[in-house]
């Protein structure tokens, strides 16, 4: 029998469907040679994905996982707000760990039917007006 404790720490279909989604972009970044420096970094109401490193860039990603696209793409639900919200962080990022490298945001969309799954990356998908 389940006590309220634990029913509490249980995830949603929608919360394991993006938990697989970022498992899926991160094991993308790793086989294309990114380190990943972190996961779901949060800062107040800020949070990014995933934040990795190459030895160009240090990327900012947004994922964004679907089982269906009825509605559309899964990279079309980044908003210009989410946009904003993912430059701030990125913003806060840099200067807490004192960081002086050229930066990118990248979006991968990922459509999931079953075991099956499709990753989009996005580089670059948008620029910040600093």
């Amino acid at each position: 029998m389940q006590n309220i404790f634990t029913t509490f720490l249980m995830k949603t279909e929608k919360q394991e469907l993006g938990q697989k989604g970022e498992d899926l972009a991160a094991e993308y970044y790793r086989k294309n040679n990114y380190v990943i420096l972190d996961r779901n970094w949060k800062c107040y109401h800020l949070e990014v994905d995933l934040i990795v490193l190459n030895e160009d860039y240090i990327v900012f990603c947004e994922v964004k996982t679907r089982s269906y696209t009825t509605l559309g793409e899964p990279e079309t639900f980044v908003t210009p707000q989410k946009q904003k919200n993912l430059i701030r962080a990125a913003n806060l990022y840099l200067t807490r760990r004192s960081i002086n490298k050229e930066v990118r945001f990248d979006i991968i969309s990922i459509i999931t039917k079953g075991e099956n799954y499709q990753v989009h990356h996005i580089p670059n998908a948008f620029q910040p007006k600093w």
